[in-house]
């Protein structure tokens, strides 16, 4: 282990839903190595809401609207003065963007641990090459960094934990719900990327919520942004006489995390709410279509999450590389038949009891 007692310690990643979750079990690592530590996240606007409340960290450093903040000299050097005034001397970065480096590199921050993808990470102290080729869930290249430095990553998880008072403050119906079917209809956007391709057709989230809530004799919540209406309206007309909570463009991010807690299964895609859902601690079943979940799928402890996905040929360097050429769910996804089959085996892992 290297001879490291940090007293401000920051962590870089603005963006997007996903990845942050995917670094919550990096902060964890960090926080049990380095407990008296002050740990800041540096966080875009975007997504600072998701670690807000994180009991782990000591403050949460907003970057600014940007995926990412350094990608013009003038957003570069703005987020280096904003670190220096920091006065770190453990800066961790599970970003692949050269431009982070430099900026951690400019804020004179003595020690720098970071991902090495292609030589971008050149100006790190701490160096955790990696190979884009090879497919590893994005979590464990992350606590890569924290094994270079030497720490111990057992049991470190994608983790957002919600408190009483965050469950207590949700709207009523919200509040004193039994165990909820909740789906997301809408997915495959955010500040760094539009992928729309990963949302499964309405038709199948449709079929699966409700063979779900009969089978758990409860009301299916449809949640998605603001942009998701079209699909939500689409969702609804799929199920015609249901009692359906309609909760598109409704809840922020801390409400989403504490609705976590009273649902009995989160369906959706591979998208950065699904994880917070996950992580938050509801039983999640992710469908995927041209993205994998063995880089992409739910970090969470065993049992606590399933994947639907018919394995297909995608681009070597993750969903960087954007969907493959004539990808379609009607001729590679899964069909209704096996997504339920995964549906049926979460239940069974999980306490379908619990809300009962």
């Amino acid at each position: 282990m290297l001879s490291l007692r940090p007293s401000r310690l920051l962590l870089l990643k603005p963006c997007c839903i996903g990845d942050v979750v995917f670094t919550t079990p990096l902060l964890a690592a960090l926080r049990r190595a380095f407990p008296a530590a002050h740990i800041t996240w540096a966080v875009g606007a975007h997504s600072a809401p998701v670690i807000a409340n994180h009991p782990l960290l000591d403050t949460v450093l907003p970057t600014g609207p940007a995926a990412n903040p350094a990608r013009t000299p003038v957003g570069l050097l703005r987020l280096a003065l904003q670190l220096r005034r920091g006065q770190f001397d453990l800066a961790v970065v599970p970003d692949r963007s050269p431009a982070l480096a430099l900026a951690v590199w400019l804020a004179g921050i003595r020690t720098r641990a970071g991902l090495d993808s292609a030589g971008r990470g050149r100006l790190y102290t701490v160096r955790v090459p990696l190979d884009p080729r090879t497919i590893r869930h994005e979590a464990e290249i992350y606590l890569d960094i924290a094994r270079a430095l030497g720490l111990d990553t057992t049991d470190c998880w994608a983790n957002l934990p919600v408190s009483d008072e965050q469950v207590a403050a949700l709207p009523h119906p919200l509040r004193t719900a039994n165990g909820l079917v909740v789906v997301h209809v809408g997915g495959g956007r955010n500040p760094g990327m539009i992928m729309t391709e990963k949302r499964p057709p309405v038709g199948l989230l449709a079929n699966i919520a409700a063979r779900a809530a009969a089978r758990l004799k409860t009301r299916i919540a449809v949640l998605g942004g603001p942009e998701d209406r079209a699909r939500a309206d689409e969702f609804h007309a799929a199920l015609p006489g249901m009692n359906l909570l309609s909760l598109v463009g409704v809840l922020s991010f801390t409400e989403i995390a504490a609705l976590s807690r009273v649902t009995a299964l989160a369906i959706g895609p591979d998208t950065g709410v699904l994880h917070l859902m996950a992580a938050a601690g509801a039983p999640t079943l992710m469908i995927f279509g041209p993205s994998d979940p063995r880089r992409y799928g739910p970090f969470v402890p065993p049992g606590r999450a399933a994947v639907a996905w018919k394995p297909y040929p995608l681009p070597e360097g993750g969903v960087a590389a954007g969907p493959p050429a004539n990808w379609s769910w009607e001729k590679h996804g899964v069909n209704a038949q096996e997504v339920w089959e995964a549906a049926q085996t979460l239940l069974e892992r999980t306490n379908e009891n619990t809300f009962a």
